[in-house]
């Protein structure tokens, strides 16, 4: 009982903290938002983190997987390491929020929050370097790259990133959810991330004689039909899947038949079963089709990022931070989504989990411009509360100490 309100008590104080430097937090937000730097191009956002973490007393290892960075805050040479890991990277997207703090960089935008993430590290950084009580083990900061383009996780993972490391935990802001609130789940909470690129040789000729060229376009729209076939046709009702093709590039003239059509597209699952079987069934339709319509189909299909799953004992832990630092009442079960997370790469490798941390208002948040949106705002009132939690998820794990 005495341990609990210990824990319970530590929390607290946490908190509290965290809101004291609530203003160097949302400062250092601001800085990274005005000159927001996109997927492996983070060069000078990881030079201000490595900054932060040297005032901070750190050593920060920098140039992880590209741009990452690593940062070790040793509490004892013997016991558990703890992970915590932030994003860094922005959108190609012209930022219209009108904010006093908008990109000053055309046709780039923190429209995903990263900043804000990255913001919360650095303070939960600076929570963690100026804790006094007895800790067994470390806590290992991860500040990664390029996790918009999946490729950033794989790459601090063959970094080195995940080398002793027992648990590993993070967050992503919702806009729908409103600032004070959590949202966690149980086992699949984030859909895997497939690419499929096809590219079609017909016959090029005039548009006014079809019947002697190949047309590559009528195939390309009879392929874009058939692949909704594998989800509607050959995955059972109960296994979500998502097969969408967002791009059609195919001639330049309107009275010329293309030699050419290249289609481009995300496959999304949330099982690993159903991942596996995915490219079989696409790559037989496709071909199918193709030689239906006399072209030649080339097909490149990449595997991303496998379903995000959380595991059970890391979950519970969560629920548990979140309800001392919190309130129980402030945590809600979140719904599964197909959007993707290169953060499930690691929870592949290690134990850990991943929740959603409400960054809109409090009253109609369910209205709010979404991630990715040219509009989207993240509320600062979130990320003390961010940097409290990713601190004390760290902390009280090693507290308890992992089994």
């Amino acid at each position: 009982m005495n341990s609990s309100r210990n824990e319970q008590q530590s929390l607290k104080s946490l908190h509290a903290e965290a809101q004291a430097i609530s203003d160097d937090i949302v400062a250092f937000r601001r800085c990274l938002h005005e000159e927001p730097e996109l997927s492996l191009d983070e060069g000078e956002t990881a030079r201000k983190v490595a900054d932060q973490l040297h005032l901070l007393g750190l050593s920060p290892r920098r140039g992880i997987g590209g741009h990452g960075i690593i940062a070790d805050l040793i509490y004892s040479e013997d016991g558990p390491t703890i992970a915590l890991r932030a994003d860094m990277d922005a959108l190609p997207i012209q930022e219209e929020t009108g904010l006093s703090f908008s990109s000053k960089r055309p046709g780039r935008m923190h429209a995903c929050g990263h900043d804000g993430h990255t913001a919360m590290l650095v303070g939960a950084a600076k929570l963690l370097t100026q804790w006094h009580a007895p800790l067994k083990g470390r806590i290992r900061l991860l500040f990664q790259a390029a996790e918009e383009i999946n490729a950033g996780a794989k790459a601090m993972i063959a970094g080195g990133a995940l080398d002793g490391v027992d648990e590993i935990y993070g967050l992503h802001n919702l806009p729908t959810l409103a600032n004070g609130m959590a949202a966690t789940r149980q086992g699949a909470l984030m859909g895997s991330v497939d690419r499929i690129e096809i590219e079609l040789t017909g016959k090029g000729g005039h548009g006014a004689i079809p019947d002697q060229s190949i047309d590559p376009i009528v195939a390309a729209s009879a392929i874009v039909m058939g692949l909704q076939t594998a989800v509607s046709r050959e995955i059972s009702p109960f296994e979500p899947a998502v097969v969408t093709i967002g791009s059609l590039q195919a001639g330049e003239a309107n009275n010329v038949i293309p030699h050419r059509a290249v289609l481009s597209g995300t496959v999304r699952t949330f099982a690993q079963s159903t991942q596996m079987g995915m490219e079989m069934r696409l790559r037989r339709i496709i071909r199918s089709i193709a030689e239906a319509y006399r072209c030649e189909a080339e097909i490149r299909y990449v595997e991303q990022t496998p379903v995000l799953t959380n595991h059970d004992q890391c979950l519970l832990h969560v629920e548990s931070v979140i309800d001392q630092m919190l309130l129980p009442e402030q945590r809600v079960q979140a719904e599964p989504t197909m959007a993707g997370e290169d953060f499930s790469l690691y929870l592949e490798k290690i134990p850990g989990c991943f929740f959603w941390l409400g960054s809109g208002t409090k009253e109609n948040a369910d209205q709010a411009f979404g991630l990715h949106h040219p509009k989207f705002t993240l509320h600062e009132e979130c990320l003390p509360v961010g940097a409290a939690l990713l601190a004390g998820i760290a902390v009280s794990r090693l507290q308890k100490g992992v089994k």
